[in-house]
C-alpha cells in the first residue's frame, strides 16, 4: 500500500509538470475507435486537471457517449449528447453528467476509456485509489474493451497488480 502512495505521488508530481497533448490523443482514440465500429456504446470521463482532455470526441464522433457520476460509492453512467449543455460541477472538483439524463447499464457499455495517475505497456493501471474504475470494471460485461488514455509522462515501467486491480486491453499514449 505504501508503495502505490509513493507511485502515486510521483506521478502527481509528473503531471503537475506535464503540458499534454490531448488532441492527439483524441485523433488516436477516434482511429481506435473506427476501427471497431461494434463498440457503439463508449464511456469516457471528463478531465481533472492534468488529465487527457476527451471531451471534443463527443462531437467528432458518432457513437452513444456516456459519463460516470459517483454515486452513493459507485460509478453511474449517463448518456451525453451536448457537452456544453450536460454537465454540471460536481463532487472531486470533476464536471459530472446532470441526474436527468438517461442512466445507462454497465452492461450496455462495449468499451471503458479509463483514466488513470499511471499505466505500463501491458495494461497495467493505477488510479486515485478510491477503486471507482476497479469496482465498476468487475462488474462490467466479461468481453467490454477497457482502454487506458494517457500522456507519455503516466507511463511507468511495470505497475504492480493486485487481485482487485483491473488490467486494460489497450493503453494509447499521447
Amino acid at each position: 500500500m505504501q508503495e502505490k502512495q509513493a507511485i502515486r505521488k510521483e506521478l502527481r508530481q509528473r503531471i503537475a509538470k506535464n503540458i499534454g497533448d490531448s488532441a492527439s490523443l483524441v485523433r488516436q482514440l477516434i482511429s481506435f475507435l473506427t476501427e471497431r465500429p461494434e463498440c457503439q456504446t463508449v464511456a469516457i470521463f471528463a478531465p481533472l486537471i492534468g488529465e487527457v482532455d476527451l471531451l471534443p470526441i463527443v462531437t467528432k464522433l458518432e457513437r452513444r457517449w456516456v459519463f460516470p457520476k459517483v454515486h452513493e460509492g459507485e460509478l453511474v453512467f449517463f448518456e451525453v449528447t451536448q457537452t456544453e449543455k450536460d454537465f454540471v460541477a460536481g463532487a472531486y472538483g470533476i464536471f459530472e453528467p446532470k441526474e436527468e439524463l438517461p442512466i445507462v447499464p454497465l452492461e450496455e457499455i462495449d468499451l471503458f476509456v479509463c483514466p488513470g495517475l499511471g499505466f505500463d505497456r501491458k495494461g497495467g493501471r493505477i488510479g486515485r485509489g478510491k477503486g471507482f474504475y476497479d469496482i465498476t470494471l468487475s462488474r462490467a460485461k466479461a468481453d467490454t474493451l477497457k482502454v487506458g488514455v494517457c500522456f507519455s509522462c503516466q507511463i511507468l515501467e511495470e505497475i504492480v497488480m493486485e487481485n482487485h486491480d483491473i488490467r486494460m486491453n489497450h493503453v494509447i499514449v499521447g
